[in-house]
């Protein structure tokens, strides 16, 4: 983990939400993160995003899915069930990269080959080099999620589920993981179980709109 870079710090908002507007107004996320990171420390972006108001914690936390790493999951966890949903669609769409930001920059290199193998459906490529880079780095849990993915795809679901359990075990935060386990147990025929995994995502991540319509549709099934 590469320590965190300590420096003098505006510690009031004014600035950061005047970066903020003018990344509203011309949508460039690089630049809006090359002008945060010259002037805030992932530290400093933490407290904003716990203790400032809405936009300030909007701003903070789209900062922190740009710059933040592994040690920003928390922060970044607790923003999926902020009181305002323009923070919690930005914690969302964030928390995945933080969650790659793991191990050695070769570690990540192996991860990220990893994620296109799956997203390209070479799910047993994946699933290989996958299986290598726990071996290696068996607490980097967004390997776990990775694999875990290639299997649900492969349909061998038992083992889909196995991984989503090592990956929250290891990261309570990950909600794509319990969404998944969900959808396994559901492939399983196993609804109660689903209907479980489908709550634990949502007690995670507040926005998940289609894992809550799933909700009420397996309440219906089981007769409620």
């Amino acid at each position: 983990m590469q320590e965190r870079r300590i420096r003098e710090e505006p510690q009031s908002a004014p600035l950061l939400l005047s970066l903020y507007k003018d990344y509203l107004k011309h949508r460039t996320l690089q630049v809006y993160a090359r002008r945060v990171e010259s002037h805030y420390s992932p530290a400093t972006l933490e407290r904003m995003a716990k203790t400032g108001d809405c936009q300030c914690r909007r701003a903070a936390v789209i900062a922190l899915g740009l710059l933040g790493d592994y040690e920003s999951n928390p922060i970044m966890g607790a923003a999926l069930l902020d009181a305002d949903r323009g923070v919690r669609r930005a914690a969302e769409k964030g928390i995945p990269q933080v969650w790659q930001r793991m191990g050695s920059q070769k570690q990540r290199t192996v991860l990220r080959t990893i994620i296109q193998l799956n997203q390209q459906g070479h799910c047993m490529d994946a699933l290989s080099l996958a299986s290598e880079l726990i071996e290696q780095a068996p607490w980097f849990a967004e390997v776990w999620n990775q694999r875990a993915r290639a299997y649900y795809e492969r349909k061998f679901y038992t083992d889909s589920i196995r991984d989503c359990c090592r990956t929250l075990e290891l990261n309570p935060f990950h909600f794509e993981s319990a969404v998944r386990m969900g959808h396994s147990h559901v492939e399983l025929d196993d609804l109660i179980s689903a209907l479980d995994c489908y709550h634990k995502a949502l007690k995670i991540n507040a926005n998940l709109e289609g894992v809550r319509a799933k909700v009420i549709y397996l309440r219906k099934s089981l007769g409620d």
